[in-house]
């Protein structure tokens, strides 16, 4: 790979991994509700839930998905409706107390599996193979070079949004901070959600 290739790949990873999306709103919400170690799970799902994403990606399932568009959609649909079901989860969710008992916490085996039904972890997966592996001499080479660093750029990522959302949690605890708070992280899922849809309607899936 070379150098200008490189700085192409990291200069993508940087705008993919640290743009809000599916997985950093969760990681700011959990870690402002449950705290940085209630996320931490979460956190350590996303990496490798997308760096089994790619994986597959890489050795052919990704075209799959590309030449079969009832699959993409029953991804798009899946997806949708989890993030969906946690946005009203996180709008009704106004004290610290209550979101121990309102199953806002997803766990590793969840997060991992989330990645699966992400499209926007897909279509990152689908563009490093396309533009990065696919049709290469050294396809395997490439591909174990991409794969540690978007892990670690997925796990860092996401890790400074918890981070913030810790910081947070203790100033959200007061008043009706939290449930604003909630409010505005289940409308950023739900717009994440219709982005998504608009996104594959627009395709022609």
């Amino acid at each position: 790979m070379t150098s200008a290739e490189l700085s192409a790949l990291l200069v993508l990873a940087t705008v993919s991994s640290f743009t809000p999306g599916p997985n950093t709103a969760l990681s700011t919400a959990m870690a402002a509700n449950h705290g940085l170690r209630g996320a931490m799970r979460f956190v350590c799902a996303v990496p490798v839930g997308w760096g089994l994403l790619f994986s597959l990606c890489a050795t052919g399932l990704g075209g799959l998905v590309v030449a079969f568009p009832p699959m993409r959609w029953a991804i798009v649909l899946l997806g949708t409706s989890y993030l969906l079901w946690l946005a009203t989860r996180l709008w009704q969710t106004g004290s610290l107390t209550a979101a121990d008992h309102a199953k806002l916490n997803v766990g590793f085996i969840q997060g991992v599996g989330l990645q699966f039904v992400n499209i926007k972890a897909w279509m990152l997966a689908l563009a490093m193979v396309g533009g990065w592996v696919a049709g290469r001499d050294d396809a395997t080479d490439r591909a174990l070079t991409l794969l540690p660093i978007m892990v670690a750029y997925g796990f860092f990522s996401n890790l400074s949004y918890a981070l913030a959302g810790a910081l947070l949690r203790h100033w959200l605890a007061q008043g009706r901070r939290l449930l604003m708070f909630n409010r505005c992280m289940a409308t950023a899922l739900v717009g994440t959600a219709l982005w998504i849809l608009q996104g594959i309607w627009k395709a022609g899936a």
